[in-house]
């Protein structure tokens, strides 16, 4: 049979999502559709976590959003506030018993806690918290968090959670609900997006209803108006009491993870204060800048390379055609022909349209090459569909170096850029040619410096934080 990695393909895998909703009457259904806008970044697990006022309780399995929460799941959800996370294990296992939200009666009240990002001093932290007694019941590093809450001996809530936070290292975007207040904040570098929105009240309803969520996708489809970013190092607490908010952190250099925009986020969303379809569609017109080439068509690959591709096609004035159709209905079980297919996986997913690349000079887009497999079969998909010349332009640079703060890459001697030049790689992808973005370029089109800098670890290998345990997080081959 085949296997997930053939639908991940080249892609590096998505990381997770964080909804989070204070103060309404449908609480646990806006979670749902917060997640349901979300799936995109995790489709592994997912959970929610409500409270009624008093007391919370929980829901969470492995599996897709629409599956999970049944009418008859979410109501026996019922309640006024509710945070939600969906996932894809970056680190600890795929299981249920790393699924999120964690809940937990701590020595400061019941808390359920969901996070989004990987810590890279989790293994350090999770056995000096051993051996003083603490029992875990998850490999996840969101845990940790959890057990240095419980044990900080800040007294209120948010000075515990505050004491928590400046002892973990890497990437954290959180929220957190206890049985009147949500929670939400980011590490002091704001290596992963949370957005905070509003809902205005409805009749009956006393007070406007405060939303958080990785991307304002999900603000979309609930009907929230976007406020502004969680900044980096800040927590904000939403109670009855109102919104208050605090730094906990000393300011840091920070780096905003710029593979938010490239491939990431949904075009739809604004992360750390910027459309990402802004910035995808400059990715491509930058990239046609930098790489011309005399063809007939530019050919996003679906769906990651289709803004890029717009881009390219408008700065260049080539036409935009969709040479590759995806489909986009495939479940997690079917069969396949006892027979071998050759690309069996990549065909699956998509199938060249023959009529429009017969006999084409085509220029491929697509936002990355990690491994080269995947975009190997697809040169070799369009160039059997007919066409004459198959140029391939990735609009970021080649990924040479495995990432520690939330996305799941492959170790480095995986990765095809960090093992051969872009000529060995254009030759094993059977390519006409192939030029990736400059990082100036990538930089450039994500507007860095207007609004934020960015983390670009994964293409220079220069890491913003220690690499505490990073052992912890991918085999110690990955740095090799």
């Amino acid at each position: 049979m085949p296997t997930d990695d053939m639908f991940a393909g080249d892609k590096f895998r998505e990381e997770c999502g964080v909804v989070a909703i204070h103060n309404h009457p449908e609480a646990e259904k806006l979670a749902y559709l917060g997640l349901h806008a979300l799936q995109h970044r995790g489709q592994e697990s997912a959970g929610i976590a409500s409270s009624n006022g008093i007391a919370l309780c929980m829901h969470k399995s492995m599996g897709l959003v629409a599956d999970i929460f049944t009418p008859e799941t979410l109501a026996g959800l019922r309640g006024i506030h509710a945070i939600g996370h969906t996932r894809y294990s970056t680190a600890g296992d795929s299981a249920l018993l790393n699924a999120q939200p964690i809940m937990v009666q701590s020595n400061k009240g019941p808390v359920a806690l969901a996070h989004n990002g990987n810590l890279v001093n989790a293994g350090v932290m999770r056995r000096k918290l051993e051996a003083q007694g603490s029992i875990f019941s998850t490999t996840s590093d969101t845990e940790v968090m959890v057990h240095l809450l419980a044990l900080s001996r800040e007294k209120t809530l948010p000075e515990a959670l505050a004491d928590s936070l400046r002892r973990v290292e890497g990437a954290f975007s959180l929220v957190m609900i206890t049985p009147t207040h949500i929670f939400a904040a980011r590490d002091p570098r704001g290596f992963r997006p949370l957005a905070m929105g509003r809902i205005p009240a409805v009749p009956g309803q006393i007070g406007d209803t405060i939303v958080f969520a990785s991307e304002t996708c999900a603000f979309d489809l609930i009907g929230a108006e976007y406020l502004r970013e969680v900044k980096a190092g800040e927590m904000v607490v939403v109670g009855p009491e109102g919104v208050s908010s605090r730094f906990y952190s000393p300011a840091l250099t920070q780096s905003s993870c710029i593979f938010e925009h490239v491939y990431f986020s949904r075009p739809d969303s604004k992360v750390f204060g910027r459309a990402v379809h802004e910035s995808r569609e400059e990715l491509g017109r930058q990239l046609a800048r930098e790489a011309p080439i005399d063809a007939d068509l530019v050919v996003p690959v679906p769906d990651s390379g289709v803004t890029a591709a717009m881009g390219y096609a408008s700065e260049s004035g080539i036409p935009f055609k969709f040479g590759l159709i995806r489909n986009h209905y495939i479940g997690r079980t079917f069969i396949e022909p006892s027979q071998s297919v050759r690309d069996f996986g990549v065909k699956l997913k998509l199938n060249p349209v023959r009529a429009v690349l017969e006999g084409k000079r085509v220029i491929l887009i697509d936002d990355s090459i990690v491994r080269g497999t995947t975009s190997r079969k697809l040169v070799r998909m369009v160039r059997n569909a007919g066409a004459r010349e198959v140029h391939m332009r990735i609009s970021c640079p080649p990924t040479i170096s495995p990432c520690f703060y939330g996305v799941d890459t492959p170790n480095k001697k995986h990765l095809i850029a960090a093992v051969k030049s872009v000529e060995e790689i254009r030759e094993f992808l059977e390519a006409d040619s192939l030029s990736y973005l400059s990082l100036a370029g990538l930089k450039k089109a994500c507007a860095e410096g207007e609004k934020t800098t960015y983390c670009t670890a994964c293409y220079t290998g220069k890491y913003p934080t220690p690499l505490i345990d990073v052992e912890e997080i991918l085999p110690v081959e990955a740095l090799k």
